[in-house]
């Protein structure tokens, strides 16, 4: 910054009278909590979350207001720091930020690859039909939507869950408005419950897995999560038993085709899975972050798509010879297009990883600001750590449950196990109290748009809450020698 530059803005960076070091040393900060940048900041967050919640009627982009306001949050911060004399503090700040970012990013970025690619070999398709072809009623079709988005969310993440659970039962609910509301409840809150006790379920719990976070008890290890299998199965269980006793019993209208899964789509299946195994065996044998095992797991998907790239003419029925004349010459097959990672990994959700790092930049500029620090001794302190960890799933249904829980890592509070895993369960199924509360149900409103709203859930609420509550109640009994 030039010296004129400095003299003009310096005065205004001390407007505020409680400006003060927080700390000495290294970690040297100013506490800007009752400062005009502290202020602006949270303005900032506060309007740019508002423009997240409203993206179903703006068709705004989420990423879009929260990139900015990381961007101007940080530069406000940086040019109180800088006209402090203090240059580098922000820049190590923000580093530690982006790698935090840089991980869960990657990380999403390879499971997102994986999904797109047995997406593309149909074998999402090839699911959805075989449940139709059987012709199950739409009670038993509930059920078993319900079951199903319960134990693949675990694996895949519960939004593209929850998608294809939504296209079975648009499949063969048709007009049936009370049936496909009531099924895109059961299955939003399976989704988010079945996250809940796998690291790979939801991004909340990734977050708390590659934070290595210790205990007195432990380290809140890959198999700790488990210990949530029965609290998130209550959670799901407990709403969707009353809710079943609203499904009408009749047939389904059925309908469709069958469709076949590609050439490779079971191979796929099993790297992903192995992809899987190799990040959780660095993390836990050799003590490497569970991306770079994720990441060797991609090379697996890019050698096997070399392969399909190279035989693409044993799915005609060619040899290679006749299949390139064949493109040559016949314009009904220009449109063929080999297998190419690339375009899975084009083909990820970018607006859900910008919206990602948007709210880790924004999170992080308000807990450097010294905002996260006065929240943590209110509810850890005051309030005790279970009512904190239980209005923190509460919150999660009005603001996302990333930056909820990215404040609860930031914050570092000082606890069990077992409130550490009650945490995780409330952040990841507290969004099911309403349909805006997860990316699921944000999802299913536009796939099921009019038949699944915003006030046909709302009348749900009561239910899903009284499984929240069970869901706790029970992790606190069978889980009491954590805490």
């Amino acid at each position: 910054m030039t010296p004129l530059l400095r003299q003009l803005i310096s005065p205004l960076l001390w407007l505020s009278p409680a400006l003060a070091w927080a700390s000495a040393g290294d970690g040297e900060r100013l506490d800007l909590t009752a400062h005009w940048v502290g202020f602006a900041a949270l303005a900032l967050f506060g309007l740019a979350y508002a423009l997240v919640m409203a993206e179903e009627f703006t068709h705004l982009r989420k990423s879009k207001p929260v990139i900015l306001a990381a961007g101007i949050i940080w530069a406000l911060i940086g040019s109180v720091y800088t006209a402090h004399g203090m240059n580098h503090a922000t820049e190590m700040a923000v580093r530690h930020n982006l790698l935090e970012y840089a991980e869960l990013m990657l990380f999403l970025l390879v499971a997102m690859t994986y999904i797109n690619a047995m997406s593309e070999r149909n074998v999402f398709e090839a699911l959805r039909s075989w449940l139709i072809e059987k012709g199950y009623g739409l009670r038993k079709l509930f059920w078993i939507t319900g079951v199903l988005a319960f134990f693949i969310s675990p694996v895949a993440d519960n939004l593209t869950t929850a998608l294809l659970m939504c296209a079975v039962v648009m499949a063969v609910g048709g007009d049936n408005a009370k049936f496909v509301l009531l099924a895109c409840i059961n299955i939003v809150v399976a989704a988010n419950a079945g996250g809940a006790f796998s690291p790979f379920g939801d991004i909340t719990t990734l977050m708390v897995w590659q934070k290595e976070i210790q205990t007195a008890q432990g380290m809140v290890g890959f198999g700790s999560f488990f210990a949530l299998f029965i609290p998130a199965l209550v959670n799901w269980l407990v709403p969707a038993a009353i809710m079943s006793t609203r499904v009408p019993n009749i047939p389904p209208l059925g309908g469709g085709h069958a469709v076949v899964m590609k050439r490779g789509a079971k191979r796929i299946i099993a790297l992903f899975l192995l992809t899987i195994a190799t990040a959780i065996s660095f993390h836990n044998f050799i003590n490497l972050p569970p991306v770079i095992g994720m990441l060797t797991g991609l090379a697996y998907l890019q050698f096997f798509g070399y392969y399909l790239k190279k035989t693409v003419h044993f799915e005609y029925g060619m040899t290679s010879r006749q299949f390139r004349t064949e493109i040559n010459h016949d314009d009904s097959m220009g449109g063929l297009q080999a297998f190419n990672v690339f375009n899975k990994i084009a083909r990820a959700e970018w607006d859900t990883l910008l919206f990602f790092y948007g709210v880790v930049l924004c999170v992080g500029g308000l807990g450097f600001i010294g905002y996260l620090a006065m929240a943590s001794e209110l509810m850890y302190g005051d309030w005790g750590a279970t009512n904190a960890n239980v209005a923190i799933g509460i919150l999660s249904a009005i603001v996302d449950n990333i930056p909820v829980m990215f404040a609860v890592l930031t914050m570092m509070p000082e606890m069990s196990l077992g409130q550490w895993l009650l945490v995780t369960l409330t952040a990841g199924v507290g969004g099911s109290l309403l349909s805006i509360g997860s990316a699921a149900g944000v999802a299913l409103m536009g796939q099921a748009r009019g038949r699944y709203t915003f006030v046909g859930h709302l009348k749900w609420a009561p239910v899903i809450a009284l499984g929240y509550a069970a869901s706790i109640a029970t992790h606190m009994w069978i889980n009491s020698a954590m805490f």
